[in-house]
């Protein structure tokens, strides 16, 4: 076996000569294996070897006797040892995740801590081929995406070094005929058949039975393993240029705007990777009640035109309006709040909650006939008029502007103009004293008659970066 795991290393250039190796020992036979096989190599690769045994403190009397077991045999072969103590029960209660979820999270920040005090450059970590085909028959009952089906990764970056599994080459049965055979004498974990968890029911029952229809299973296995996850990592890759010509993503906030045309000119494959690179964007921890149904969703929000709304696990909404799919936490979304400001002294700076700025100042009325910016309004100051008011809208808005007969509703220009709903909250409307609405921002100024009489005129400019991002 140990042949087979040393031409693994060198075709995966797993390991490189000259460096430092931390080994995660359990005392299991998996473990003290991958620890006995580096040992033969050490002086041959001239790597420097150390060890962490991380005690979860779950299994009363036995984690102690597993962490004697490893120091002592350390101890005799004169290698490093390190054991960390971790509470898997104040943060499971702390963090509401399950023992498993907590006792991983723990193990590999023991694990980062070590590397970092003992600049290793590789965490050695001894899953074997078994546990490969183990874990891709659970992703098979679990998922319905590839990059879930890629199973355990040969390597890996992790903190300040990588990850590396130089036993997925070989099977349970050569690891335990290897223990025995340097009679290693490896502590043995009870909970490991107990047929209740998932992984100990398919390695009893499922595994053998395959591996009768093909010895070489956990080598097909490994093989796919690797295959998929180099499509994965290219698809991730080209999806995520897709990503940055498709979808704005709010730098203040969590909330992304979704170019629907673009978005869908490009291959199906890559627009699943888009949708879950935005869900990554947005939730900090993807939700269990995500399902491959909201992927459907999704894609029906992007390929089918007509305006709709949806909702998504923890409050998050996804809305179409014309091309664009909107997605924000509607909860967490303070623009949507009634905002009303009263302005009567100039110069003056007025923040606004989605981190724009009303800049008003006194201006000539030469300058006046030279500005046509949609973000910048000139008025000539008529009696009654001040103080100006800045605001959200209020329904039953209306207003006048050039070429229009009459008055027109807000909310009819803001269809007009293919104004998403989620932005209809968001958008400012300057007034005068009297409650005339003067400028709706971006959209439509208000003719003024008295343009050309000489008096006092005011320059209004908007400054929002998230519009100026949008227009580069």
């Amino acid at each position: 076996m140990i042949g087979d795991v040393k031409r693994f290393i060198k075709e995966k250039q797993l390991l490189k000569k000259g460096t430092t190796v931390l080994v995660g020992v359990s005392g299991g036979p998996d473990s003290m294996a991958l620890l006995h096989i580096l040992q033969q190599v050490q002086t041959e690769w001239k790597i420097q070897l150390a060890t962490i045994y991380v005690d979860h403190q779950l299994r009363a009397g036995a984690s102690e006797a597993d962490a004697s077991y490893v120091a002592n045999y350390c101890e005799r072969k004169n290698i490093p040892y390190k054991l960390t103590l971790v509470d898997v029960a104040r943060y499971k209660k702390t963090y509401k995740v399950s023992t498993q979820v907590a006792a991983r999270e723990l193990r590999y920040e023991a694990f980062a801590n070590e590397m970092d005090r003992i600049e290793a450059d590789y965490l050695a970590l001894g899953h074997h081929g078994d546990d490969q085909i183990e874990t891709l028959i659970m992703s098979l009952a679990r998922t319905t995406n590839l990059a879930s089906m890629g199973g355990i990764p040969l390597q890996r970056m992790f903190h300040q070094g990588k990850i590396v599994r130089p036993l997925l080459c070989v099977t349970k049965s050569q690891i335990e005929d290897y223990c025995t055979m340097h009679q290693l004498q490896p502590r043995r974990d009870a909970s490991n058949k107990d047929t209740h968890y998932t992984r100990n029911a398919i390695r009893k029952y499922v595994v053998p039975h395959l591996k009768r229809e093909n010895e070489n299973l956990h080598t097909t296995v490994q093989r796919l393993s690797e295959s998929l996850q180099e499509d994965e990592q290219y698809l991730t890759a080209q999806a995520k240029k897709v990503l940055a010509e498709t979808v704005f993503l709010h730098p203040t906030k969590r909330k992304v705007e979704i170019d629907c045309a673009r978005l869908k000119a490009h291959p199906l494959a890559l627009q699943r990777r888009v949708y879950r690179l935005v869900l990554d964007y947005l939730y900090d921890s993807l939700p269990k009640r995500l399902t491959y149904a909201h992927e459907a969703i999704f894609l029906q929000l992007v390929t089918r035109e007509g305006n709709r709304t949806t909702h998504f696990p923890e409050e998050l909404i996804m809305e179409r309006s014309y091309n664009t799919v909107t997605c924000f936490f509607m909860e967490r979304d303070a623009e949507t709040k009634a905002f009303h400001q009263v302005i009567s002294d100039f110069p003056t700076e007025i923040s606004l909650p989605n981190g724009g700025k009303f800049k008003l100042a006194y201006t000539s009325q030469e300058y006046l006939r030279t500005h046509e910016d949609p973000y910048t309004f000139i008025l000539p100051v008529s009696e009654g008029m001040l103080p100006l008011h800045i605001r959200t809208r209020k329904a039953g808005d209306r207003m006048t502007y050039a070429g229009l007969s009459g008055s027109k509703k807000i909310k009819d220009i803001f269809i007009d103009e293919k104004v998403p709903r989620s932005e209809r909250d968001k958008t400012y409307l300057l007034t005068s004293n009297s409650g005339s609405i003067l400028w709706l921002v971006g959209l439509r100024k208000q003719a003024m008659q008295d343009e050309l009489r000489n008096g006092h005129y005011i320059i209004c400019t908007y400054e929002d970066k998230l519009v100026n991002n949008r227009e580069e």
